[in-house]
């Protein structure tokens, strides 16, 4: 039988039922929380969707902060493809296995984890829309059992997504409509509890990722999603948008709604705030 393929959000309904059709998938949960960063893993082991895997951001989801050139590239750099391909070979993930990625914290961390499966070009992922609690709401069981995976042989395709570096986006800043997706008072400079001084990238608008998403934790509909991004790009396309945030995660977030939305094509920023602010040469604005 056919199975049907998700490539932006998949619902806990839709997952029940192609768990129940015997679809075979690849579950990821990606929980984690930066202030203590052993807990997603601790919660993942208390109970998680039958069958997840777990990943970690700081082990599998990034390289070292600070490349062989000694140079700082953010907190959250992306890993080597290759190495990123291995990791998820292990696990199972083979050409044309239905992906579906989820976290506690509405998304931030699964549409890291989204986007860099495209990145490897790995097209058939989607992120469980609501995550853990619409699991738990739509009647899913959780399970103690680690995950059994088949390992499977790496396999690096082209990517299906774009990104760019912190000089390639100076040489463009105000050609391109750069959107940041932390916290506003973070994009204001009035606070900044992670990184080497305040403010932001200039030129940027701000949209805090969580603005994606419904009081229930789910995302908007894609059309009110399509309406808010329109007005926030306009008059640029999505094409000429690029994405960041502080170390590249919850960039992802915003980029996975426009895709939701219908407005593919932008790119994300993967050093982000973090990389861009350690140099002082870097132009920073405030407000």
């Amino acid at each position: 039988m056919s199975h049907s393929h998700y490539q932006t959000l998949i619902s806990a309904a839709q997952l029940q039922q192609a768990l129940a059709a015997g679809q075979p998938l690849l579950l990821v949960n990606t929980s984690f929380d930066l202030a203590d960063p052993g807990a997603g893993e601790r919660d993942h082991a208390l109970g998680h969707i039958p069958g997840a895997h777990y990943l970690h951001l700081d082990r599998d989801l990034s390289a070292a902060q600070t490349g062989p050139d000694g140079v700082f590239r953010g907190r959250h750099p992306l890993p080597d493809r290759a190495d990123f391909a291995a990791r998820m070979a292990a696990i199972g993930l083979r050409p044309g296995l239905q992906a579906v990625v989820y976290d506690g914290q509405g998304g931030m961390y699964a549409a890291r984890l989204w986007w860099m499966l495209r990145w490897i070009g790995h097209a058939e992922v989607a992120v469980l829309d609501g995550g853990h609690a619409a699991w738990l709401a739509s009647g899913g069981a959780l399970s103690h059992a680690p995950a059994l995976g088949q390992a499977a042989r790496p396999v690096l395709q082209d990517s299906q997504v774009r990104s760019l570096d912190a000089e390639q986006l100076r040489a463009e800043l105000g050609r391109v409509r750069l959107i940041d997706a932390r916290a506003p008072e973070r994009f204001r400079g009035e606070v900044e509890p992670l990184d080497a001084q305040a403010g932001h990238i200039p030129g940027a608008s701000n949209r805090l990722f969580k603005n994606n998403l419904q009081e229930d934790g789910r995302f908007k509909s894609s059309e009110q999603l399509h309406r808010e991004f329109s007005a926030l790009l306009a008059p640029y396309r999505p094409e000429d948008v690029v994405h960041q945030c502080g170390s590249g995660v919850t960039a992802c977030h915003n980029l996975l709604a426009m895709e939701h939305a219908g407005l593919p094509g932008s790119r994300l920023y993967p050093g982000s705030w973090s990389e861009w602010s350690s140099d002082p040469s870097r132009p920073v604005a405030k407000g």
